[in-house]
Formats: structure tokens, sequence, C-alpha cells
């Protein structure tokens, strides 16, 4: 093969990654030094990570606060991390710090989904891994799972699930998974956090050709995986939790899919109580990129107190 020829970019998908004609995906928004699991000495938290299927390489990063009674049973969060279903991870910098304050701040546990990435790896897959790692986490309920943290401090009756941008996205699926496909026995998912989600529009747009590309077996401004909103009005009824709370940025391109969604899910006739809050004057994810601002402080107390107040 000619080696210019074979270095030829064929898919541009600015500022997300790059496809060459040899195969090579690159990464535009390269994955940052991952964060070992540790103990936490400013917090008390703790970390872990570990294999939920070797199969699908799909694992989870743990996180535990500090536990000053052994018999106490926590909050259980499970967080699915953004990047456009193609970048970021739970072990770098940006999640796994994230996560560490949520968790002291919150006294939770929470589990950090590492589900398979696009391109490589096609959507639907972050679905079904961010699924069969509720399944995983579900496994613990009777006391009887592979892990120890799980099995003795969760409360599954007090289950969140969490994710910002297309991790949000992932979230509602799951949401609706968990409402429409007979639950998750012994889990109780009772409120959801949605942080400025990433959902298709009604008509194609500047993000359209990256999704497209990224899950080519559907038409996604049809898809009520990607356009909730638009196409899945009937799912929505079905969501399985009792409370949302949903953020927008004032300044986000996404900003009005978050609107969207959230009067779509009080049209619905889900019987839910859900919020939105929007925080002017800040773009996509400034929380995580910028989480010592006041405004994003301002967000994680919302957070906290949604988590605290969740039962």
């Amino acid at each position: 093969m000619d080696s210019s020829n074979s270095n030829e970019v064929v898919h541009d998908f600015s500022p997300f990654f790059r496809i060459y004609r040899n195969g090579k995906v690159e990464r535009i928004t390269a994955d940052t030094e991952p964060v070992p699991p540790s103990s936490d000495p400013l917090t008390g938290v703790t970390t872990k990570d570990t294999v939920v299927s070797q199969e699908n390489s799909l694992s989870v990063r743990l996180f535990i606060p500090k536990i000053t009674d052994p018999t106490q049973k926590l909050p259980l969060l499970i967080y699915i991390h953004g990047g456009a279903f193609c970048v970021e991870s739970p072990f770098s910098p940006l999640y796994h710090n994230y996560l560490t304050d949520l968790v002291h701040k919150a006294n939770v546990i929470a589990v950090s989904v590492q589900y398979r990435r696009a391109p490589e790896h096609p959507l639907p897959a972050a679905y079904d891994d961010s699924w069969a790692a509720i399944h995983w986490v579900a496994s613990h309920v009777n006391g009887e799972g592979p892990e120890f943290w799980l099995n003795e401090h969760a409360d599954f009756d007090r289950t969140f699930l969490a994710g910002d941008s297309a991790g949000a996205n992932i979230a509602h699926n799951m949401a609706v998974r968990a409402g429409t496909m007979n639950g998750l026995i012994g889990v109780k998912i009772v409120g959801m956090v949605l942080a400025h989600p990433f959902f298709g529009a009604n008509e194609p747009d500047s993000f359209s050709p990256v999704i497209q590309f990224i899950f080519p077996s559907v038409r996604i401004n049809d898809d009520p995986r990607i356009n909730p909103a638009g196409a899945g009005g009937a799912e929505l009824a079905r969501l399985g939790c009792a409370r949302v709370l949903i953020f927008v940025a004032g300044k986000d391109g996404l900003r009005e899919r978050g609107v969207r969604y959230y009067e779509a899910l009080r049209r619905s006739g889900w019987g839910g109580m859900v919020e939105i809050v929007e925080t002017e004057g800040e773009d996509h994810v400034f929380h995580l990129l910028n989480p010592n601002s006041a405004n994003a402080r301002v967000m994680m107390e919302k957070v906290v107190s949604f988590i605290n107040h969740g039962h």
C-alpha cells in the first residue's frame, strides 16, 4: 500500500476524532494521563477500579467516602461520563476529581462507568455497556456481589443516575430501560441528574454528521435514544425514576436541547417531578472545566441537595 495514501484522512470529525485510510483513529481531544485509584488525603475519598466484563473491556471506578459507621448505608450514584460518546473516561483528571468532590460533599458511593467508545465501537455499544454495568451493580443487592463496598454500604433504595453531555444522554436512556424493561430488581432509581445533556434535534444540524457516523444503523433525528423530545414521547412517560434535575448553560450550543427535553418530559404524562436550572453566562460543562468557580460551586450544591433529599 502506498504509505502516503494510508496516511490520508478519510473522515475528519474535529474537534473529536479523525480516521485515516489505514484505519487509524486519532482522538483530537487526546486522553489525558489517567489518575490512578487512590485514597485522597484531603477528602478521605477512596477509589478502586474493577472489571465488569473482560469480553467487552467494561470496567468501573468505584468511589467511597470516609466511613465512620461500618453499618451505615449510603446513597448510590451511577455516573456516566460525557465526551461525545468518543473521548474521556472515568480515569481522566476531569471526571476523577469531580466525582471525588461530589462523593465527599454528598456522602455517597459512586460507580463511574467506562463504556466502550466510538468510533471503534459505534453506538449502541455505549448504551449496552452502561446497562450491563447497572446490572452488575444490581448483582450486589442481596450483599452477595463481587464488590465489598457495594455489598456493605450501598443503599439500593436510594440509587441515582447522573451524567453530563453525551453521558447525560446515556443516563436518560438507562432510565428509559429501567422504566420499560421490568426495571431492576432490588434497585430503586429515585433520581437522575442531567448536566448540559446532548440530545439531537428534529432537523439535521452541525452535530448530525458525527452522530450519524457513530450511530450508523439508525436515522438519528427520528431515533428516541438521540432525540427523545422529538421521537420519544411514549418512552418519556415511562421514565424509570421519580425525580429529574436538568442543568443547562446560557452560552451552551446545546442549551435548547435541554430545555426541549424538560418541556417534553413535563408534557409526556410521566408522573415524576422535574426541575431545570440555567446558569447564565456559562458554556458547556463549565463545572468540570472550572470546578472552583462560583457558578460551579452553586451547581455542586444543587446536586448534593438533590441527592440528599431524594428519598
